[in-house]
């Protein structure tokens, strides 16, 4: 619990200035994270050594994260969806250059694996760039870390039913429901402090709905990691695992309140 703890504030201390800052340190930084975070799923499915996939998969990556108004665009011969496109097919080709050896059904785990790391990381980007920026980044963020730190917490206390067992063992709903519960009280003082266009039960709905996806997430990528047989994403962040094991949950809130126009 100590190293934890230790690491979630060296690591909060190196996000945060970037986040307050923005601009290209920013994106660079979302772009580091993103890359690492994908090569960590990647190695999950365990498709081999082969150096092509990881570059192809890296690029697709970096092209998702482009935004569409992206000068990059407007001087390029191809459209973004037209590169995607592109280096789908490469993909593929290159199954045939490695006689099957890497297969179809690996290109679509690649392909799958880019959109499921890409997007919500492109919904950071965006955000980052939008109105109410720093806010609206701090809410999701405080929302995901109540979410995590309720259903630690009264999941501990209370805990007694077991939310999915299957897929994560030591989740109960009584958990659950704390953390949609703290994330709810957060949220409150969060729009009392720094309100937001929205009304306080527009906020409430919001959170809760975050909240759940959040865990959902969090769900998610312990269905993968259980699948692939593996404890952790990565090793890069010690107690905690990889990039995927810390921005799970970032990965179905920030695009959700992209979705439904919250920010």
């Amino acid at each position: 619990m100590k190293q934890r703890t230790i690491t979630a504030l060296i690591a909060l201390a190196i996000f945060l200035p970037f986040v307050i800052f923005g601009g290209l340190p920013f994106t660079i930084f979302v772009y580091v994270l993103a890359s690492v975070g994908l090569v960590e799923l990647i190695r999950m499915r365990n498709i081999g050594s082969y150096f092509v996939p990881y570059l192809l998969a890296v690029l697709l990556l970096w092209l998702i994260l482009i935004p569409s108004s992206s000068i990059l665009l407007t001087i390029s011969w191809f459209s973004k969806f037209e590169m995607i496109a592109l280096i789908i097919l490469l993909l593929l080709a290159y199954t045939v250059l490695v006689k099957n050896q890497f297969t179809f059904d690996q290109v679509g785990f690649i392909l799958l694996a880019c959109f499921y790391v890409g997007l919500g990381f492109y919904y950071l980007l965006e955000t980052r760039d939008g109105n109410q920026a720093l806010s609206n980044i701090l809410y999701a963020f405080f929302i995901i870390w109540s979410t995590d730190t309720g259903a630690y917490l009264f999941g501990r206390a209370f805990g007694k039913r077991k939310l999915w067992p299957t897929i994560s063992p030591n989740k109960t709903i009584e958990g659950a429901l704390g953390g949609i519960v703290l994330a709810c009280t957060v949220a409150i003082i969060f729009h009392l402090v720094e309100p937001f266009r929205h009304s306080m039960l527009t906020v409430v709905g919001v959170t809760i709905l975050a909240s759940i996806f959040g865990q959902v997430g969090d769900l998610v990528e312990s269905a993968l990691k259980r699948n692939y047989g593996v404890k952790d994403s990565g090793k890069i962040l010690p107690g905690h695992g990889g990039i995927l094991d810390r921005f799970d949950s970032m990965l179905f809130v920030i695009p959700l309140l992209h979705f439904i126009h919250f920010v």
